[in-house]
């Protein structure tokens, strides 16, 4: 059974093949570990074999963890779905959010964020395959709702997220990481993130100018969801 030091060596050296092959700079593509269900142990030897930035979808759990691993210099990453009555430890305790889809949440994220804590750093969720089970703001609600946030204080936005419909089809992949990028460039807010692409499509999402690639079953393998996820 692969280490996880041994699955973070195998997925940098895809990040690499797929910068060299884009001719992007490797320092521009950064990769986000998602440890959801997955116990601070696996994150503290995630650690241990290079990585700092972590991705948690479950509100509870994450902080459960933060708790346990508050000795470690980790940046940590919400990527979940987000109801309004989690805003405010999720304000306190991240460092990223890459899963707003509406304004409300984005206020009151900004409210409560803790004055000694720098801005908050936003990715706005956009539904880029149109799926009614996923999250996300429409390409067509994304211009109205970017310069709305990018007007609050105690947030710094910097880009856009999505989870593009899953696809073997390699061209598809990569039309929906390029919709991505465009509905990003349109904006022209001087935005320089691109969350995109996971374990079986980061190629195509580095290709169409992906900076935070979220790698979980390829770093920790199968995610277990018997425990209660809160």
């Amino acid at each position: 059974m692969s280490t996880i030091a041994e699955n973070i060596a195998k997925v940098g050296a895809r990040i690499r093949e797929a910068a060299q092959a884009s001719q992007r700079n490797l320092t521009d593509i950064g990769l986000l570990a998602v440890s959801k269900t997955k116990p601070a142990a696996a994150i503290r030897e995630a650690h241990a074999a290079g990585l700092r930035d972590f991705g948690e979808n479950y509100l509870q759990e994450a902080l459960e963890k933060q708790t346990e691993l508050s000795d470690l210099p980790l940046i940590w990453h919400f990527i979940g779905p987000i109801q309004s009555n989690k805003t405010r430890p999720i304000a306190e305790h991240f460092d990223w959010v890459h899963s707003v889809d509406r304004l409300k949440i984005a206020q009151r994220l900004s409210e409560q964020r803790p004055a000694h804590l720098p801005p908050l750093n936003i990715c706005l969720q956009v539904n880029v395959s149109a799926e009614d089970s996923k999250s996300g703001c429409s390409p067509e609600a994304l211009p109205e709702l970017a310069k709305a946030v990018a007007a609050l204080p105690n947030l710094r936005l910097r880009g856009l997220m999505a989870i593009p419909e899953p696809t073997d089809d390699i061209a598809a992949q990569h039309a929906a990481f390029a919709h991505l990028r465009q509905l990003r460039d349109d904006l022209a807010l001087d935005l320089d993130t691109l969350s995109m692409g996971m374990s079986h499509d980061l190629e195509a999402a580095i290709a169409e100018g992906a900076t935070w690639v979220r790698i979980g079953t390829a770093l920790f393998g199968a995610r277990d969801y018997g425990q209660p996820t809160h």
